[in-house]
């Protein structure tokens, strides 16, 4: 079982992440694991926080000589701006000597569509800074560290993932045009908002724009698209062993995602089945297995992996910090007041696009495991091999 959790606040000293499960004998890239990290603080409509923070990790535990020992995995994530917040998330009971940064006041107006009320209701929170710094998407950049690792693990197997944004507000791709995993992979980490559509991607960031002079936000929606994943991952036995499932609790899981879809995603409750459903046809020359001409059911069929690309999309709600913020109340007097303002971004869908691999390279990971499991790389390469060789069998 793959696994791992994450602590830290957004303005504490620094994210930590363990990852359990990992075989021994993984090559590690910590350039590639911090070049993930660096892809998560892009995109237009960021904002400042983006520009102080430079986000690189630090193993501590797991790995030596450049492999994983199959002990759980630490990482550390430092948070620059912490110098500037000392006096706020000192840890101890009394403020130590030498603290720096600003003593910020209490937080006491809830924002409309974030953690704020509930958290403080749940856990009995007066400042309700102790709910905002922990539901922070900034906890995110653990995840992409820990999803990173995950992604590596599928590398060594053939599988690659990559990411592109369908919609900003409601600037979106058209249905019918199908975003390929090479036009995905293709997209520059420069592009502001990795739309595979420079013209639509032009349009996108005027919506931004608008937003941002209005002092509101946006939201939008990204797929992730996974190359090369077997046939035979997941499981239709049992509610929780299947793939779409575990899938769509991973990217819900995302802060501000309210909506996920597999393949063509809604669009199958208003199109005949017809429409929907992939045929299948004979293997063709250098085929493994029988072949489909469309992959409308985005690589899931039953829970399980078909051996077609994976396809998963996230939609993603305007973040909850309007810069001409939305009537709220005043916690300690329940008299109205205008909810409070964070510093925040305006979009950050490029982002969540990011985070979104990550969470679907963990559990195509853990469900890689789970079907071709071992203690070790070479172990996993020995079943994995067999299956395969299994499978061309079958259809030969």
């Amino acid at each position: 079982m793959l696994r791992f959790l994450t602590a830290g606040e957004s303005h504490g000293q620094a994210l930590v992440v363990t990852v359990d499960g990992l075989p021994a004998g993984l090559e590690v890239d910590i350039d590639a694991l911090n070049a993930q990290l660096r892809r998560r603080q892009g995109g237009y409509g960021r904002g400042r926080r983006m520009q102080i923070e430079s986000d690189r990790a630090e193993i501590f535990a797991g790995i030596r000589h450049g492999r994983t020992t199959g002990a759980p995995v630490a990482l550390l994530i430092r948070n620059r701006d912490w110098v500037n917040w000392q006096q706020t998330m000192y840890v101890e009971r009394e403020m130590p000597e030498g603290a720096t940064g600003a003593r910020k006041a209490d937080v006491i107006r809830p924002r409309p569509g974030h953690a704020d009320l509930a958290g403080a209701i749940k856990y009995g929170h007066d400042d309700i800074r102790d709910v905002l710094e922990r539901a922070s998407a900034r906890e995110t950049a653990a995840r992409v560290a820990a999803g990173s690792l995950a992604r590596q693990l599928l590398a060594r197997f053939g599988v690659r993932l990559a990411s592109h944004v369908s919609a900003i507000g409601d600037v979106v791709v058209p249905a019918g045009r199908t975003v390929s995993f090479a036009e995905a992979q293709a997209l520059s980490d420069d592009d502001p908002l990795r739309c595979a559509d420079p013209d639509l991607q032009q349009r996108m960031m005027a919506y931004i724009d608008a937003a941002k002079d209005a002092g509101d936000t946006v939201g939008g929606a990204f797929e992730v698209i996974a190359s090369g994943v077997p046939p035979g991952l997941g499981s239709y036995v049992q509610w929780d062993r299947k793939l779409d499932g575990r899938l769509a609790q991973a990217l819900m899981c995302i802060h501000a995602i309210k909506a996920v879809g597999i393949g063509i995603g809604p669009e199958v409750a208003i199109r005949p089945g017809s429409q929907v459903h992939d045929e299948i046809l004979p293997p063709q020359p250098g085929t493994p297995a029988p072949v489909r001409p469309t992959n409308r059911a985005g690589g899931l069929e039953g829970g399980v992996t078909n051996g077609e690309d994976l396809r998963v999309s996230a939609f993603m709600k305007p973040i909850a910090t309007l810069m001409k913020p939305l009537r709220s109340v005043d916690l300690t007097t329940m008299a109205d007041a205008p909810a409070a303002i964070e510093r925040s971004d305006v979009c950050a869908v490029p982002a969540a696009a990011v985070v979104g691999e990550a969470m679907v390279a963990f559990v195509l990971a853990d469900a890689f495991l789970e079907k071709f499991g071992g203690d070790s790389v070479d172990e996993i390469e020995r079943h994995y091999a067999a299956t395969c060789e299994a499978v061309r069998r079958r259809f030969a």
